[in-house]
């Protein structure tokens, strides 16, 4: 979605579609789905108000902190995973998934797990992420207990 881009243009993007939807002008592209996203997570809405200082922030999560741009674009990614069915296969773990989790917010995130744990081996091995790393963690989740 934001290849090629910095995190300064890739905040900027966050920051200009919030802007539009606050301003009532209509969202291009991706910003419709950033502010669909944004829209699920309230606890960020006073971060996109205040754009100047939340601009070039570090979040540290050694200390704690969720990074609020790579949680909403996570959510983001998937979204996008589940409109191309992407991996192939995602789309019916994600129905199964919702099985156990109604929530259709919750669900994301248990797959956020997944997706992080395909991010966090490809960073750790120096490889490209690997998708059955992604639909095995899928495959467990969906077929897992439900946790209340």
């Amino acid at each position: 979605m934001f290849a090629g881009q910095d995190r300064g243009q890739t905040r900027e993007v966050f920051f200009r579609a919030w802007r539009a939807h606050r301003e009532g002008r209509p969202l291009q592209g991706v910003e419709k789905l950033i502010v669909q996203v944004v829209l699920r997570h309230p606890e960020y809405h006073s971060l996109f108000e205040q754009a100047e200082s939340a601009r070039e922030r570090d979040y540290f999560p050694e200390s704690g902190e969720t990074n609020p741009f790579l949680h909403l674009g996570m959510h983001i990614a998937i979204e996008e995973q589940l409109s191309l069915d992407q991996p192939r296969g995602l789309r019916d773990y994600y129905r199964k998934i919702l099985e156990r989790h109604p929530d259709e917010h919750e669900a994301q995130h248990r797959m956020m797990e997944c997706l992080g744990e395909m991010l966090w081996r490809a960073g750790r091995e120096a490889t490209a992420p690997q998708e059955t790393v992604y639909l095995e963690c899928l495959q467990r989740l969906a077929e897992g207990p439900a946790k209340s």
